[in-house]
């Protein structure tokens, strides 16, 4: 029998709401107890939803306007109802006891633990002086002083990593960009052409650095960290600049997370230093390699928030485009 597509829809909503509710619901399990009537919104048989979980959720968004907040907060209470039924029929199955949600809910609950053990280390990082804003602003004039806007065509290539060496001659022998592409059309080599238009801050800080000092009509192979390579050619650019003032907000939330950031590598370091580790099993011999190398083990620390790279990118980016 084929499900209904009503059956499909609460489906799909059941499993957003988990994904998007879990930690709420984690941490609202270890607060239960006589809440005020005032403080319930809703009552799903025996168990109460209260305010606190809706207002918990909602501070995990964003950029949530004032005027949407009453309709938000209605749309997240019936998520968090879908998610009491689900979680109530599930330990009345005694899904609760089975190995796979044991697991999920340990490794949860580390998760949470050591992020708010590492955001309460770097708490007294302390905020960038003013100096320390401007030498940053100086050191990176591709980004502020001589911001520009790149009219890019990028090609990407299908090459195994032996053959970027040899791709990126080609580039460099080519009578232009152009040709190039012709190149590869003609011996049917996979490739996709793509024409963007990107601002200073959406390009990796170590590529605006070659791409900043190119003129119209230059290209420059980049190889890819998940395989292949990119050609790149500049178009053209105009100028839009961004005085320190206006940049300030931006690279101060830069220095702050950097500094945090910081803080908390030499903490985990003197952690390491101080505790007894012991590899076992097929990780003692990536664990001897480690350390003989001075460097944590691969496999180490799966706990420990990591910040992505492009963090700061993002940060710096979303910092100036808010200035437009």
């Amino acid at each position: 029998m084929k499900p209904s597509r009503r059956a499909g829809g609460a489906a799909a909503r059941l499993v957003s709401a988990c994904s998007l509710l879990a930690a709420a619901a984690l941490l609202a399990a270890c607060g239960e107890g006589d809440k005020p009537a005032s403080q319930v919104a809703a009552k799903v048989n025996d168990e109460e939803i209260s305010v606190h979980q809706i207002n918990y959720v909602m501070q995990r968004q964003p950029g949530l306007k004032p005027e949407q907040a009453e309709v938000r907060s209605r749309e997240i209470l019936e998520r968090l109802i879908d998610q009491e039924l689900a979680v109530q029929k599930a330990q009345e199955l005694k899904l609760d006891r089975d190995p796979r949600a044991v697991q999920a809910i340990e490794a949860a609950r580390r998760e949470i633990l050591s992020r708010l053990y590492f955001e309460r280390a770097s708490e007294g990082s302390g905020k960038p002086s003013p100096e320390e804003v401007r030498r940053y602003y100086e050191s990176k004039p591709a980004l502020f002083a001589q911001r520009r806007i790149y009219n890019l065509q990028e090609v990407a290539v299908d090459v195994p990593a032996d053959g970027v060496p040899a791709l990126r001659e080609r580039l460099e022998k080519a009578p232009s960009f152009d040709a190039f592409v012709a190149q590869l059309k003609a011996e049917n080599v996979r490739h996709t052409v793509n024409q963007v238009s990107r601002a200073a801050e959406q390009l990796p800080m170590e590529l605006l650095e070659s791409i900043h000092g190119m003129k119209p009509g230059q290209a420059m192979l980049v190889p890819l960290p998940g395989g292949g390579a990119q050609a790149v050619m500049l178009a053209g650019f105009r100028d839009s600049p961004v005085g320190e003032a206006q940049a300030r907000p931006a690279i101060e939330q830069f220095l702050a997370n950097d500094r945090r950031r910081q803080v908390v590598e030499q903490d985990l370091k003197a952690m390491r230093e101080q505790a007894s580790i012991e590899y076992v099993g097929k990780f003692a011999q990536a664990g001897a390699t480690a350390d003989a190398a001075g460097q944590p083990a691969p496999a180490a620390s799966a706990e420990a928030p990591k910040k992505p790279a492009t963090d700061d990118a993002a940060v710096i980016q979303k910092g100036i485009q808010g200035l437009k």
